[in-house]
């Protein structure tokens, strides 16, 4: 086991803060406690163990059994009813709603021309009453209450989300980003560096907000204002969420050379199976053969007893591991260091994984973690579940592994910890799997909110320019495939074992269609809240409130604060819709419909009572 010890400035945080890992040996010094963690088993898998020979079917390709126990009584959501759609809203929301749309299909350059003519004073309140009533909850956590009440009182929750950010230049964004580049020597030199042209991560990006470190000062104001948000959500309602971002908890250089050195090592391991002729396989169906392993390794020129660290460690070991097995040799990374070595194909020999840190960057690193532990501890406290984001790719791996390793230590008793899994990519649907392989064979609640994905444009121009493969699937029907074979695995895994959760994030009615058929087809019900559905605060009401109404658990994606400070993001709000209602009439429709239907009953003046 690991400990890092608490720094004086995070009065939050414990005396001791637990990891089961080690993220770099140098970057993090830690005391080393001699345990032995108590296997956990699960359908007869061991913890860390479950690896199976050649020949053999791993859960990967295991089909799907859930149809035989299909509920008796179905659930279906009628999509098209207006009234109940909109049962929460008076007639002027449905009728700003209609002009705020309109608004979005028009460059929102338009609102610094209005900014202008109006005054401050004036612009604020045209902003209220116009794209910040529509997509912004209010200015802080007593702002916000009455509408999380409202929701609430028609079957929606909500995940809160404190969207305040920096309204700085590009040329700002740039310096940030690039000032501490010069001193982390990253191994890879194009996709896992920073590069001045993409230093402004917002560009192409209008999903997602974007943090740039300034100093350690800022991270901590980063996680008090996550704390307030948990807070908030815990003191508004009983089952909410809270959104945070790991690249506002520490300097995002970290989680690019953590990155790297995930995805060398897993890349590695695919490696060393092509080598054994099991290339083309799924992630979690590739097995390497410990015998043949060692000869290849000591060919190489390693010293480490590859053959003899598996086999010690496993008492059902049957001379073949897998990826999961393959990772584990990060987590104790102090016992092994000579096996921490890959290939440099330039040069002709192995080399070190990782690299050296300065003692300053020792010290941020553990600061990054203690915050990130300091949120989880406060989201179980509050009750609340804690959501993490999903960022670029070359900061996905490292984000990913941290949230692994929280839900590892915080997902014992309950999903607590969500993780984000974004099915643009080509590896989502490995990257989900194996994570879900994970949780079974420890004993811990996987948790995941499944989305398409907010940096399309920003990934695929990058990958172009610096010289790398493009991360995207390649057209968005192969985005909503990817989309529902990651959510069709963890909906069976739910039906097989009912630890595993998962938030469908998406506006497509077909996918919400699909997820309801498969629930029925696996004898799914709402009341288990092991399925949610999440949609944007301002956008599909026509899907959100007739799922909250029909029983089943659906929450808000709910952004607050000041009137200038949320700019940016309702900046990005109005850019996404331009497109979205370009190709989406359905909801402008279904508003016109309920209001004409009002008109037509009398009931232009109808007040939601709750």
């Amino acid at each position: 086991m690991f400990y890092v010890k608490t720094v004086p400035a995070l009065k939050r945080a414990s005396a001791d803060i637990h990891f089961k890992w080690l993220v770099l040996n140098r970057a993090v010094r830690c005391t080393v406690t001699s345990s032995s963690p108590a296997q956990t088993e699960h359908d007869g898998v061991r913890s860390r163990g479950g690896s199976e020979c050649p020949g053999l079917s791993g859960r990967g390709g295991r089909r799907r059994e859930g149809t035989a126990a299909a509920a008796a009584n179905e659930i279906s959501v009628d999509f098209e009813q207006t009234r109940e759609a909109y049962k929460s809203k008076d007639s002027l929301e449905l009728l700003r709603s209609l002009v705020v749309f309109k608004l979005c299909s028009y460059d929102f350059l338009i609102m610094g021309l209005a900014k202008k003519i109006l005054g401050q004073k004036s612009f604020d309140q045209f902003m209220k009453m116009t794209f910040y009533g529509q997509f912004v909850a209010g200015e802080d956590h007593n702002d916000i209450k009455p509408l999380i009440q409202k929701n609430h009182s028609f079957g929606v929750g909500s995940v809160l989300d404190y969207s305040v950010e920096e309204d700085i230049s590009q040329e700002e964004a740039e310096r940030k980003e690039m000032e501490y580049e010069n001193s982390i020597t990253l191994l890879n030199k194009r996709k896992y560096q920073v590069h001045k042209q993409f230093s402004d991560r917002r560009g192409g990006v209008t999903g997602a907000r974007t943090y740039f470190y300034a100093d350690e000062a800022k991270c901590d104001q980063h996680m008090e204002t996550f704390i307030k948000c948990i807070k908030a959500s815990g003191g508004s309602s009983m089952d909410g969420f809270s959104a945070i971002k790991m690249t506002a908890l520490g300097r995002p250089q970290f989680l690019l050379q953590l990155s790297e050195v995930l995805v060398k090592w897993r890349r590695f391991f695919t490696f060393l199976a092509s080598q054994q002729g099991k290339d083309g396989l799924e992630a979690l169906e590739q097995r390497l053969e410990l015998t043949q392993l060692q000869e290849f390794m000591t060919k190489l020129g390693a010293n480490g007893d590859f053959y003899g660290w598996f086999t010690g460690r496993k008492e059902d070991s049957t001379g073949c591991i897998d990826m999961l097995d393959w990772n584990s040799l990060i987590d104790d990374r102090t016992k092994i260091s000579d096996l921490l070595v890959v290939p440099n194909v330039e040069l002709g020999k192995l080399e070190p994984l990782l690299g050296k840190f300065t003692v300053e960057e020792e010290q941020q690193m553990k600061r990054m973690l203690q915050r990130v532990d300091v949120l989880a501890k406060h989201a179980l406290e509050s009750g609340v579940r804690l959501m993490v984001d999903a960022e670029q790719t070359y900061f996905q791996p490292a984000i990913s592994r941290l949230t692994l390793e929280m839900q590892r230590t915080y997902n014992r008793e309950k999903p607590v910890i969500f993780n984000t899994y974004q099915c643009y990519l080509k590896e989502a649907y490995d990257n989900v799997t194996m994570d879900v392989e994970l949780s079974r064979r420890e004993g811990w609640h996987f948790a995941a909110k499944l989305v398409r994905g907010a940096y399309m444009y920003q990934e695929r121009e990058r990958a172009k320019e610096i010289g790398y493969e493009d991360p995207i699937n390649p057209d968005y029907e192969s985005t909503n495939r990817m989309y529902h074979r990651c959510l069709d695995y963890v909906l069976d895994e739910i039906a097989l074992n009912r630890k595993a959760n998962v938030m469908v994030a998406s506006h497509n009615e077909d996918t919400v269609k699909h997820t309801l058929t498969r629930m029925n087809e696996l004898g799914l019900i709402p009341t288990e809240n092991k399925v949610y559905f999440g949609q944007l605060l301002g956008m599909c009401d026509q899907i959100s409130f007739p799922l909250g109404q029909a029983g089943f658990p659906v929450y808000k994606y709910v952004p607050y604060g000041p009137v200038n400070e949320v700019m940016p993001y309702l900046s990005r709000r109005a850019q996404e819709n331009r497109g979205f209602m370009k190709g989406a009439q359905k909801e402008r429709e279904l508003l016109w419909k309920e209001l004409k239907r009002r008109l037509a009953s009398g009931e232009l003046l109808y007040k939601p009572v709750y």
